[in-house]
């Protein structure tokens, strides 16, 4: 019935209206209609409650300090900014790779890349694996996906538990594009179909109970609207002012689920897959290394209510805690053999509700991955592992584990300043590590990743992206 609808054009240009008045109006509100008043002792509650939706707003190649919210000084993002200021905000969050499919396969599994084996152009999830959106569905569930970015297509796996998993056709795009790609194709249509689409989804399904996850593309591609501030012309001014394009689209959705009621009984999270360069080591864009700039994303929770003030997790998470942490929230069963934790104890300490934070939980090793030849199927791979373990931050390339290095965050934050000859003993200490975490292979379903076939029409598709899949 969705599909039916959403193939039809007539939502897309009610839709289409509905957005740009709201749009129009973000410029003189933030974050439209508010939530009640609650407090952090509510919070536990929430895994009794048995009306609350999920949307889940990830936000593709958003990089966390390039927010209000994490520290930045440009207007990139008031609407994000004022929904998670009465709500979680978790401070140092690291993906588990700087290419979208191998992290949103840890994302959505909770496993890290050695375990669920998503690491190469042709990888998909098998059958096997149990993702979230099976697990909210077998729960009561209407499950809907609305994505644009063609790594995470049906055919890669990512499809598994949702209703509706939908890549909408393009409408009346009013967005600049300001950023060529190596393609001489592009990705057609903008995040505004995103949004439609999740209108007409709302439209029909929004007084059941539901999980909507939309996955925004125009960051990746630098698309920003004519209202964009004046930031300037620099790729990296195009990157921030595409940021307040979507910041614009999340306020409007807002906006509606408060105008439809649905506020007091909807989780809303943002998240990232991955973050974006801009030369901090010699590169522009991402998929190429795992430092910071493409490694720290943000991760939101807005509750059904607001905390006065709201509640900062310091501690060091990764992306494969995203769906331990909200399926504990919510009180249903856990992603099995999952390596991420629910953070649930780290936010009741940063709320003040428990005196310690878990050692468990604080001093643990937080792993990443990349296969640096991914989409070059006639090569061998070239894994980079990456090892977290508080301020450290280390990394092996295991076709040539003497090129190591090694970076103190608290001293260096853009990690310029390679510490591996003068720590001999933290290398070792971390290597050890990341040997046993890549001698980790054994996923939790008992399957090695599916190889899919993808044809010439499919790849154009990828490569319009700006990868380069040869």
């Amino acid at each position: 019935m969705l599909r039916k609808l959403l193939d039809s054009p007539w939502p897309y240009f009610a839709g289409a209206a509905l957005l740009l008045v709201l749009a129009i109006a973000s410029q003189f509100r933030i974050a439209g209609p508010t939530r009640p008043k609650g407090s952090v002792e509510e919070i536990a509650a929430l895994r009794e409650r048995k009306d609350l939706n999920v949307v889940f707003l990830v936000v593709d190649t958003l990089r966390a300090d390039r927010l209000g919210i994490y520290g930045y000084p440009r207007p990139t993002s008031p609407e994000i900014d004022a929904l998670a200021s009465t709500g979680i905000v978790f401070r140092r969050v690291y993906s588990q790779s700087s290419w979208t499919k191998t992290s949103m396969a840890s994302l959505w599994t909770g496993t890290y890349p050695a375990r669920n084996g998503v690491l190469r152009y042709d990888h998909a999830l098998p059958d096997e694996a149990v993702l979230p959106a099976e697990i909210l569905r077998n729960a009561g569930f209407r499950t809907a996906g609305i994505w644009r970015n063609g790594w995470v297509a049906p055919n890669f796996g990512f499809h598994q538990g949702f209703e509706f998993y939908l890549n909408p056709k393009p409408g009346r795009s009013r967005a600049q594009l300001q950023r060529s790609h190596p393609s001489p194709d592009s990705l057609s249509g903008t995040d505004e179909d995103l949004a439609d689409s999740a209108l007409a989804f709302l439209e029909s399904y929004g007084r059941e109970r539901f999980f909507l996850y939309l996955h925004y593309m125009d960051l990746h591609q630098y698309v920003f609207d004519d209202t964009a501030p004046d930031l300037g012309n620099a790729y990296s001014d195009a990157y921030d002012k595409s940021i307040r394009w979507i910041d614009r689209l999340i306020g409007a959705l807002v906006t509606e689920l408060g105008e439809r009621g649905l506020l007091d009984h909807t989780l809303i999270v943002i998240a990232s897959d991955h973050g974006e360069a801009f030369r901090e080591h010699g590169f522009e864009g991402h998929a190429r290394d795992l430092h910071s700039e493409v490694a720290e994303v943000p991760f939101v929770i807005v509750l059904p209510f607001q905390l006065q003030p709201g509640i900062v997790v310091q501690e060091r998470v990764a992306n494969a805690d995203v769906w331990p942490t909200l399926l504990d929230l919510l009180g249903l069963p856990p992603l099995p053999g999952a390596d991420g934790k629910s953070l649930m104890p780290l936010v009741e300490h940063a709320a003040g509700i428990t005196a310690e934070a878990p050692a468990e939980l604080v001093a643990r090793p937080i792993y990443s991955q990349l296969d640096q030849l991914w989409g070059s199927p006639q090569k061998k791979p070239d894994p980079l592992v990456g090892v977290t373990v508080g301020d450290l931050r280390f990394f092996l390339p295991l076709e040539r584990p003497e090129r190591v290095t090694l970076f103190d965050s608290s001293t260096d934050p853009r990690e310029l300043n390679d510490l591996h000859a003068q720590r001999a003993e933290d290398v070792a200490r971390l290597r050890k590590l990341a040997d046993g975490y890549v001698g980790n292979t054994e996923s939790p379903w008992g399957k090695a990743p599916n190889k899919v076939d993808i044809d010439e029409m499919r790849l154009n598709q990828l490569r319009a992206l700006g990868y380069i899949v040869k």
